[in-house]
């Protein structure tokens, strides 16, 4: 009995710290260190209106390609990532967009992202398709995106020291920061 426990246990936690890793994976930057400040920099000079956005939406399904490994639905679960490790990146995710900067999603779309299957796209896209793909993949977070940090929330970012709790805490009873008026 004493032994079914505890493989229980050491199940559990198995599954918790892998689920941790992929969890931290997904903050971590899609920007080398040494070009980080680069790509903070960068800026979407274009407008999210319905045209940009339809248009980033086509060059997702087409020309891009990015559906076939981040899915119709933006959840990095397309037919292609079956074997990729890591996954692709999960637009839907909250932490995405909310932990880094356009311009860190552009530069990885532009020159890949290392240590990932995501190969750069600069000669395929022009910087204007890439900058409307950013706002189309935007839409796959709903509620849940930048939620108006354009300029993130790392270290350094925005005055912020680091990724801190915003919005719900306890579950759905207490609330702080900017994310509860929304």
């Amino acid at each position: 009995m004493k032994t079914s426990r505890l493989m229980v246990m050491v199940a559990s936690l198995w599954f918790a710290v892998s689920a941790d890793a992929a969890e931290r994976h997904m903050m971590q930057p899609v920007v080398p260190a040494d070009k980080l400040a680069e790509a903070r920099a960068l800026k979407n000079p274009l407008s999210n209106t319905p045209e940009v956005i339809e248009n980033g939406k086509l060059l997702y399904n087409g020309k891009g390609g990015c559906v076939t490994c981040h899915g119709i639905e933006g959840d990095g679960k397309g037919p292609g990532a079956v074997s990729m490790n890591p996954a692709p990146r999960n637009f839907q995710h909250h932490g995405f967009w909310r932990h880094r900067t356009e311009g860190e999603v552009f530069w990885a779309i532009k020159y890949g992202s290392p240590g990932t299957a995501m190969i750069a796209f600069g000669s395929v896209l022009s910087d204007n398709e890439i900058w409307a793909l950013i706002h189309y993949e935007q839409t796959f977070s709903g509620r849940h995106g930048m939620m108006g940090h354009r300029e993130g929330m790392g270290p350094g970012m925005g005055g912020r020291e680091g990724m801190q709790h915003r919005g719900r805490r306890g579950g759905m009873k207490e609330c702080e920061g900017e994310a509860c008026d929304r």
